[in-house]
């Protein structure tokens, strides 16, 4: 079998296999192929790869000589009838283009859309990536806010401790979390999950509790629907917490809807001048009236950074998480020989497969 590495568009650091997992496939008897370029932006080189046993070659190459084609987005070279083709392709945003790729006869595998079961967390790119892009949000809220993180006591007088509220407490929430609590600021959380008191408080921060949330246990991590009466009291709660926050972190999302606005205009209005949001569900929407996705703009002195991309600002590890995930995919469709094997009755293969056979088969994307 032969496995392609494409290059990602311009605006993505990452490549989907680093080296050192390109040699654990060609001891599977995996042929590996990989664009020329491919992981420069990762630190890793062309003859990286080839030492590890690729063989470098074009686009067109690795296209139509592949049985698997790897990517992280949709692959700018067209792609052939009949190839295998794994990624994050957010199929829920993107329909017109999954039926596209059915239409060609691709089977198409969107790791994104893995069932959140104990079974696949070893394959779980969105948990992966989200604890980086949580790591990465405290350091660049940092970079921009004008103060200290930490209290400082000096001969010069006293400096306060950072006040930053996290809003959702996911992986990169709990992240967020962590990081936000090493460099010394006084850290709140809220969330729409009673069950995640516990872990937030382990981490040294203040959950904010609000009565009467709909049941979030099954959704995988992500925020659901709430009722309108849940609404105003979590509006009214926010609204109190980011009076008095110099940080503020969104991270909450919806699978297949826009993300939920949890801030106002007039709760940033609220805010002092030189505080900064970090937003990392820019790409669905954003958690504020105001974000756009990679954008900073500046309101009433508040930076409001609208940022889906912060895994790629660590590609290094980014990828090395990544390509962890997709050969521990790899594992699942593919005999102990190296050979492709679709097991249409296990879960993980039927619940991450988007198109197979020129047609849609994800039953969440044919009624998107």
């Amino acid at each position: 079998m032969i496995a392609g590495i494409l290059k990602e568009p311009s605006f993505e650091t990452r490549v989907s296999l680093l080296p050192e997992a390109v040699a654990a496939l060609r001891k599977k008897g995996i042929t590996v192929l990989i664009e020329s370029g491919a992981g420069v932006k990762a630190s890793a080189a062309d003859e990286d790869y080839e030492r590890a046993g690729a063989e470098i070659k074009t686009a067109a190459e690795v296209v139509s000589s592949s049985d698997i084609i790897l990517c992280i987005h949709k692959p700018a070279t067209a792609l052939l009838p009949g190839k295998v083709v794994i990624g994050v392709f957010q199929p829920l945003f993107n329909v017109s283009d999954m039926k596209s790729w059915a239409e060609q006869g691709l089977t198409v595998f969107s790791l994104d859309m893995l069932p959140r079961t104990t079974r696949a967390q070893s394959m779980d790119v969105l948990s992966s990536q989200a604890n980086i892009a949580g790591y990465k949000a405290v350091l660049h809220a940092a970079n921009i806010f004008p103060k200290y993180f930490p209290m400082f006591m000096t001969a010069a007088g006293s400096i306060a401790p950072a006040k930053l509220l996290i809003l959702g407490a996911g992986v990169a929430g709990l992240q967020a979390i962590a990081t936000g609590r090493r460099l010394g600021a006084v850290v709140e959380v809220f969330d729409t999950r009673p069950a995640v008191k516990e872990e937030v408080m382990s981490l040294g921060a203040k959950f904010i509790e609000v009565e009467g949330a709909a049941d979030a246990s099954k959704a995988g991590g992500y925020a659901v629907e709430q009722t309108e009466e849940f609404m105003q009291k979590q509006k009214q709660k926010i609204a109190d917490s980011i009076a008095k926050a110099d940080i503020v972190i969104t991270t909450a999302q919806i699978p297949g809807k826009k993300a939920p606005i949890l801030v106002t205009t007039s709760m940033i209005e609220a805010m002092k001048r030189g505080s900064v949001i970090i937003d990392i569900a820019s790409a669905t929407g954003g958690n504020t009236d105001l974000t756009k996705n990679n954008e900073t703009i500046f309101h009433n002195g508040v930076a409001i950074v609208g940022n889906s991309a912060l895994a790629s600002s660590m590609p290094s590890d980014a990828s090395k998480l990544y390509g962890k995930n997709v050969m521990n995919f790899m594992a699942l469709i593919t005999s102990k020989e190296g050979n492709l094997q679709l097991n249409w009755e296990d879960d993980l293969v039927k619940g991450s497969c988007i198109t197979h056979d020129g047609k849609i088969v994800h039953e969440r994307v044919t009624g998107a």
